[in-house]
């Protein structure tokens, strides 16, 4: 473990789950209704250490883990190993191995896919919900990989990622300059304009072609302002550099195995919701929750206001307020 990770958050613990060693964190005292947070990519538990603080100030039960294949959580090689259903599955193992009969998820970015889709896979287990960014979003009429590319072209990132070995190995090239990339806020004036995942390229070029866009990146150039202190940048680039990103996009992997495998499932999320928007989100903005409250009709949504993609990192205190207050409500101590 980076020894400015460990600086920063609780001690690390250890579960034997779903057929993976979970590295996970635990805050608060073991009572009342707890929280799993979720990381997205290419975060980590980490991601989360202001919220585990302000909960954990907060008399409130929570708990992080690094997911399958990032972090401490090292996962098999079989791509499969990462679908929907093992990811889901990997929350409800460690549920049982905290002897938690259930539990509120809250997920942001990919971690707020396994969330919403937690209550359909394992309906008796979760209490609750909370996504940021990322929307309940409904099995698409056809495998949503064929979607992405006639919409936005090849090299549009989750297409891209596709293809075996080769994003990964841009990545992994340089990870100090594919996380400077990533960790930076909008840039100045740049508003949430953007059509998100809804996006449609006009000519040939592809939308969000971010491994073309990592190649050619020069962070001396980068308008974009940190959100990250020194300390925080170097714990999530020394943590990929150990592991590399190929755990992370196995997830976007399984896509069309994910898309083929739920054609039955009942798409209704029966329990209390809420879904936390970020203004100047360009892959994920507001306007890609609309209409959630038809497959979501116990629906709260709370917006962040100058606030990108990273939402519980740039504005740490907005997002703290508004998910303690909602478990106040819905889950009071």
């Amino acid at each position: 473990m980076s020894d400015v990770l460990a600086r920063q958050m609780p001690p690390v613990q250890y579960a034997d789950v779903n057929g993976v060693h979970m590295a996970y964190y635990e805050v608060g005292p073991r009572e009342g209704m707890p929280v799993i947070f979720c990381h997205g990519f290419p975060e980590l538990a980490f991601s989360w250490r202001h919220q585990l603080r302000a909960f954990e100030a907060a008399g409130r039960w929570a708990i992080a883990p690094d997911q399958r294949g990032y972090g401490l959580t090292k996962g098999p090689d079989a791509v499969q190993a990462y679908d929907i259903e093992h990811l889901t599955g990997d929350i409800v193992g460690l549920m049982d191995h905290l002897g938690i009969e259930k539990a509120v998820l809250c997920g942001h970015d990919w971690g707020g896919i396994v969330v919403w889709q937690a209550p359909l896979y394992h309906r008796d287990r979760i209490a609750g919900v909370i996504g940021l960014n990322t929307p309940f979003m409904r099995r698409a009429p056809v495998d949503p990989i064929a979607i992405m590319r006639a919409r936005m072209g090849d090299e549009m990132y989750i297409v891209h990622f596709q293809k075996p070995g080769e994003a990964d190995a841009v990545l992994n090239a340089n990870v100090r300059k594919a996380m400077d990339f990533f960790m930076r806020r909008p840039a100045p004036g740049e508003g949430a304009a953007s059509a998100g995942l809804a996006s449609e390229r006009t000519g040939e070029e592809s939308v969000f072609p971010l491994v073309r866009m990592v190649q050619a990146y020069d962070p001396a150039v980068d308008p974009r302002p940190f959100f990250l202190s020194d300390d925080e940048f170097e714990a999530f680039v020394e943590t990929f550099e150990r592991t590399g990103f190929t755990g992370g996009i196995n997830w976007y992997r399984n896509m069309t195995r994910n898309w083929e495998r739920s054609a039955n499932l009942d798409e209704m999320v029966r329990v209390p919701s809420l879904m936390v928007m970020a203004e100047k989100d360009a892959v994920l903005p507001p306007s890609a929750a609309d209409g959630m409250e038809a497959n979501v009709p116990d629906l709260e949504r709370v917006l962040i206001k100058d606030s990108g993609h990273w939402t519980q990192q740039e504005q740490p205190e907005a997002v703290n307020a508004a998910l303690l207050d909602w478990m106040g409500r819905h889950f009071p101590k």
